[in-house]
């Protein structure tokens, strides 16, 4: 809701006639609503903030959220909801924060009288309504971002490639493989391929709990990706009940090497190698 040129200025006015008791009064409102988990100075500096982003912004002759003029305030609203998301606030502690400001508004005009302060605290109202929806609209795409830059940061965790001898990498898998983690695991393996050289690479998915046909799909276009960068993968872990389902499922590897445990793929590896051929010889020459 805007406020005319009138009802903006008289705003302006009442906020900065008031700006101690205004900033004194919506601290303590919005203090007891936080229960202690912002400090004073901090939620003082705020508030202080966005009231003379209120004074301005009404000095100017309409108030309105979306408008143009209106910059300044969105910012200091937006930056509101930002901090609050990363400190861990809930939106409705966020827009309490805003909506607080009616008390106060209302407790001044009560104290002032006149003929027009119902109706102006009836337009301050919508104003602050607007303040805080854009809060929480703010707040919301803050906390969005922060999920997903948390889901992607877990997903990296997630799929680490480990080096487990000499040209040798490692991929052990662990809960559901879906499209955007079976992604993540083929950019990490080729990358640590192209780093490490290694000609053999073994993708282990001895924690992942079910194998479907998506899921067996994921992994054999990271066994193509991985070929095609001139390394062998062998898939490791695979259990009595995995190998019953991939059977029933009709999923056929091809001629890709599966080993029913991480230890195995190892040593399959090794032989490939010539690395245990090597060490035997070399016991039999001592």
């Amino acid at each position: 809701m805007a406020l005319n040129a009138e009802e903006s200025g008289r705003l302006a006015a009442l906020l900065g006639e008031h700006a101690e008791r205004v900033t004194q009064r919506w601290t303590e409102l919005v203090a007891a609503s936080l229960r202690g988990r912002l400090s004073q100075a901090e939620l003082r500096r705020q508030l202080q903030e966005l009231h003379r982003a209120l004074i301005t912004t009404g000095e100017q002759g309409i108030i309105d959220v979306e408008a143009d003029r209106a910059g300044e305030l969105r910012a200091v609203l937006a930056e509101l909801s930002r901090g609050r998301a990363r400190q861990g606030f809930s939106a409705t502690e966020t827009a309490i924060s805003v909506f607080a400001l009616k008390d106060v508004l209302l407790e001044l005009l009560e104290a002032e009288g006149g003929a027009t302060a119902l109706r102006d605290y009836v337009a301050f109202s919508g104003l602050v309504d607007q303040m805080g929806l854009f809060t929480f609209e703010a707040f919301v795409r803050t906390r969005e971002g922060l999920i997903a830059d948390q889901a992607e940061q877990l997903l990296e965790l997630s799929t680490p490639v480990v080096k487990l001898w000499e040209g040798v990498v490692a991929v052990p898998l662990v809960g559901t493989l879906d499209s955007a983690r079976a992604q993540v695991v083929m950019e990490r393996l080729l990358q640590t391929l192209v780093d490490t050289g290694s000609p053999y690479a073994i993708i282990d998915i001895t924690g992942v709990p079910a194998v479907d046909t998506q899921v067996a799909q994921h992994i054999l276009k990271t066994v193509v990706a991985a070929r095609l960068m001139g390394a062998d993968c062998i898939i490791s872990g695979i259990r009595p009940q995995i190998a019953q389902t991939i059977v029933a499922l009709g999923i056929e590897f091809g001629d890709i090497a599966t080993k029913a445990s991480l230890a195995d793929a190892l040593r399959h590896v090794l032989r490939l190698s010539g690395i245990e051929t090597a060490r035997r010889q070399s016991r039999r020459d001592v």
